[in-house]
Order: C-alpha cells, then structure tokens, then sequence
C-alpha cells in the first residue's frame, strides 16, 4: 500500500534536516510542496533526484487532495513538505493528511524543525501546558475577539505573526492578558536570529522605535492569576457552587472548601 510522508523541512538553517527526512525525499515518488520553486532550491542543495513536484497549498487544496489520493491509489509514494517547518502546523495539509486516512493509506510523519516548538525550547518561558493558536486576525475587533476567546486559555501562548503586525498584536494582547512576560523569535535559525525578551510593554517600547521585517513567532506568559481575597470568595461561594466558583477563579478546592466550611 502507498504511502504519505509528511516531512519537516529547515525553518532557517538548510542544516536543520533530518537523514531520514533526506532519504524519504530521495526514495519518495513525488513531492507535494507549498512553493514548488522555493522547496526546489531545497531538493537540489539536499541533492535529491528530478522527480514530479506538485504545487499543494491553501489556493488549490480543494482540487489537489483527490489528484493526491488518485497517485496514491496507482502506487505512488507522496512527501508532503511545506516551504519551512512542519507541514499542517499553521500551513496546508491537514486535509489531505484526513482524507489519506480515511482512505485507508498510511501516513507517515518525518518530525524535525518546528518554529513553535523551536521557540518554546529557548523562550525561557514555562512550557509544561502551551497554547497554539496560529496566526492572529489582522482586523482590531477580530484581534480583539481573538484575544478574548483566548483568555481561559493554560500556560504559555504561541503565536506566528508578521513582524509588521508584532506591535498591533502585543498591544492587543496586553487589553486582554496584562502586561505579562514574552519572547519573540524573529529569523530564527538562520544567520541574524534576534531574540527580544520581556514585559510586553517593553517590547512594544522597543519593536515601535525600530520597526523589524519577516516573520515572527511569538510567545506570551500566561497571566498572573488574580489574588482573591476570602470576602470576595465568600461571597462567590453563597451564590454558586463549589465547582462553579473554582473554575471562574482557579483557586484551589481545598481553600474554597474551607472557605465555605467557615474555617
């Protein structure tokens, strides 16, 4: 039976590959690829033989998804790469990824280079609960909302954005979450890696009086949780329950217990 491979491909530094994503792409049928003239520059420096190499990206998934389970069905062994990282990580392919299972295909990932896992690793931000959300809206009321959406939302926030776009979506961030710690990671493995660490506002400050290009991917701390006070939680506790109060507070059961005991 075919398969689909779906491999990782440098996110900066053309090191940053696995030998068995190399070899996959060598042995592999065909190549699906976001860009086909940006990943052939890739496939020549990686020297992988002249083989078919299909455009699949968001503009023509729709019609390429059945011509992909159709190359399948003849024999066909298909890579799936995207122009950097890891495809179906905020980039086309998760549909295609669907309807080969569906199909009764195998699907194969090749793991390596991911920007959100990249810059969780080196973000001194804690990372043992995240939160991936992609691109945000680039509209100020869709941000806002998006924000919002977000707010119950555990531990650290990851984002994607444009450099451009970096200010718009920290000001956002900081209507909705405070003034939390962050961590942007702009050119990341590649040879100007800028890395800019701390309060939001500081980083607003900064990103403001020197404007960068490229894309980014951005980390922000999950806010401080509120210092209720017993009065308030008291209070909390007489109107709703137990339950009800815990998870509009996240303070512990143990202490609401206690509270509602009279302790």
């Amino acid at each position: 039976m075919s398969t689909l491979y779906v491999v990782a491909t440098p996110i900066g530094n053309l090191e940053d590959i696995t030998l068995r994503a190399i070899r996959t792409l060598k042995e592999c049928g065909a190549i699906l690829a976001e860009d086909t003239r940006h990943s052939l520059g890739l496939l020549q420096h990686l020297g992988v033989p002249k083989k078919p190499l299909h455009a699949y990206h968001d503009h023509n998934e729709a019609e390429m998804v059945p011509r992909a389970l159709r190359w399948l069905a003849e024999g066909t062994t298909l890579a799936l790469i995207t122009d950097a990282g890891t495809p179906a990580i905020s980039d086309p392919g998760y549909r295609l990824v669907r309807a080969a299972r569906d199909a009764g295909y195998q699907v194969v990932p090749i793991p390596g280079a991911c920007a959100a896992v990249a810059a969780l690793s080196a973000g001194g931000l804690p990372t043992d609960r995240f939160t991936f959300a992609g691109f945000p809206p680039k509209k100020a009321g869709a941000l806002g909302r998006f924000f919002e959406e977000l707010a119950g939302s555990p531990g650290t926030l990851v984002l994607y954005a444009a450099a451009r776009d970096v200010v718009e979506v920290l000001e956002a961030a900081v209507t909705s979450r405070g003034d939390t710690d962050v961590a942007i990671f702009r050119e990341l493995t590649k040879t100007f890696e800028e890395v800019s660490r701390g309060k939001a506002s500081a980083v607003i400050a900064d990103w403001t009086a020197t404007p960068r290009k490229g894309e980014v991917t951005l980390l922000l701390a999950e806010p401080d949780a509120p210092d209720w006070d017993d009065e308030t939680l008291r209070a909390m506790l007489d109107k709703g329950s137990l339950d009800d109060v815990r998870a509009a507070t996240g303070v512990s059961k143990k202490r609401l217990y206690s509270l509602k005991l009279g302790r």
